[in-house]
C-alpha cells in the first residue's frame, strides 16, 4: 500500500514537473513573439508597426490567464526604436485602429513618434480617436479611410459614486485618511467642488498639452485646434476638409506613399511588427477573454482608480 501511494507522488511529482517545464518554454516562446519580431523583408523596405485597441502602459501580460489584447506603449515604442535602427527600413507606417486610451501611454508612443529619424506616416483604420490622434499628430503624413472615425479631440476622467446604491442596501463604509483630498475620487461619496477644481485642473493641464501637440504637429494655430477640439468625432473626409489629416486612402495607399518617401524604387518589402502574433493572439484571447465587467474596469481604471484619458467612450 505504502509502495503504491508512493508511486502516485511519484507520478504526480514528474507531471507537475513536466506540466511546469512546457508552461514555462511556452512562455518564453510566446514572450519571444510578444516582442513583435519582424518578418524579414530583405532589401529596401517599409514597417508596419500596429496600435489596435485600447493604449495602455507597459508590455503585454504573458501569462496564459490574462488578456494580452491592446495597444501597449512599451511594445510599440519597442518596435519603433526597432525599425528606425534598422538600416533595411526607410519609411515606417503606424497603423491605428484605437479609441485612444491612457495619458501617459499615449503620451509615450508620441514622443517615439516624434523622435523618428524616418518618414512616419499614418494609416488610420476604422478609429483613430483621442489618443489614438495625439499618436499621429507628430506624423510626417496622416492617411484615414473616408469613413474613418478620428478627432474626439480631449481628455476625460471618470468617476463612479455608488453611494446611493449602498444606502439602499444598508452598506456602509469608513474610510480613515491622512489629508483632506487623500480620498478624492471614491466611489462612496460625492466629490466637493474644491475636489471638482482638482480634477478640472489636471484635465485641463491634459488638454492644454493635447492642443499644443497638434499646432506643432499640423501647423494650424490654438485658437482653430480649441474650436476642433470639443471632444467630437470627425469622419476621415470631414477632419480632411479640416487640415487634420492629410490625404484618404487605405493601408496600401500608405505603404505606396511611403515607399516613396523613402526612396525606394519598385515594390517595397514589408516588415510587420505585429502586438499579438496570430497563433498566441487567437490562444491568449480563447483562454483569457475578460468578463464585460472586467472589461468595463479596465476602460474606466476602476481597479486602480481613475486617471486622465485620452480615450474616445462612444465606442
Amino acid at each position: 500500500m505504502q509502495k503504491k501511494t508512493l508511486l502516485w507522488v511519484l507520478g504526480l511529482s514528474l507531471g507537475a514537473l513536466i506540466i511546469c517545464g512546457g508552461m514555462a518554454g511556452f512562455s518564453f516562446l510566446i514572450f519571444q513573439n510578444l516582442r513583435g519580431d519582424s518578418q524579414l523583408a530583405g532589401g529596401d523596405a517599409v514597417a508596419v508597426v500596429r496600435v489596435e485597441g485600447i493604449i495602455q502602459a507597459g508590455k503585454p501580460p504573458t501569462d496564459v490567464f490574462s488578456d494580452p489584447t491592446g495597444a501597449y506603449s512599451d511594445l510599440i515604442v519597442e518596435q519603433l526604436k526597432e525599425a528606425n535602427e534598422n538600416p533595411d527600413v526607410k519609411a515606417v507606417v503606424l497603423r491605428i485602429d484605437s479609441p485612444g486610451g491612457g495619458v501617459v501611454a499615449s503620451d509615450e508612443i508620441y514622443a517615439q513618434v516624434a523622435a523618428m529619424d524616418k518618414p512616419v506616416l499614418v494609416s488610420m483604420g476604422a478609429l483613430a480617436a483621442s489618443g489614438g490622434y495625439y499618436i499621429s499628430a507628430p506624423a510626417t503624413e496622416i492617411w484615414a479611410n473616408r469613413h474613418t472615425l478620428t478627432g474626439s479631440i480631449g481628455v476625460i476622467a471618470q468617476f463612479i459614486n455608488v453611494e446611493k446604491l449602498f444606502e439602499e442596501y444598508g452598506v456602509e463604509t469608513q474610510t480613515i485618511k491622512s489629508g483632506l483630498n487623500k480620498d478624492t475620487g471614491s466611489p462612496f461619496r460625492a466629490m466637493t467642488e474644491e475636489e471638482e477644481a482638482i480634477w478640472q485642473a489636471i484635465i485641463g493641464e491634459s488638454y492644454d498639452t493635447f492642443v499644443q501637440i497638434i499646432v506643432e504637429g499640423r501647423g494650424l494655430d490654438a485658437e482653430t485646434v480649441r474650436k476642433l477640439a470639443d471632444g467630437r468625432v470627425y469622419t476621415g473626409q470631414q477632419a480632411l476638409e479640416l487640415g487634420l489629416v492629410d490625404n484618404l486612402g487605405n493601408l496600401a495607399d500608405v505603404i505606396k506613399r511611403a515607399a516613396e518617401l523613402g526612396g525606394i524604387e519598385g515594390e517595397p518589402g514589408i516588415i510587420e511588427y505585429d502586438q499579438i502574433p496570430g497563433f498566441f493572439g487567437d490562444l491568449f484571447g480563447a483562454l483569457g477573454q475578460p468578463s464585460p465587467v472586467e472589461k468595463f474596469q479596465q476602460i474606466l481604471h476602476l481597479n486602480t482608480g481613475p486617471i486622465p484619458m485620452y480615450l474616445y467612450t462612444g465606442e
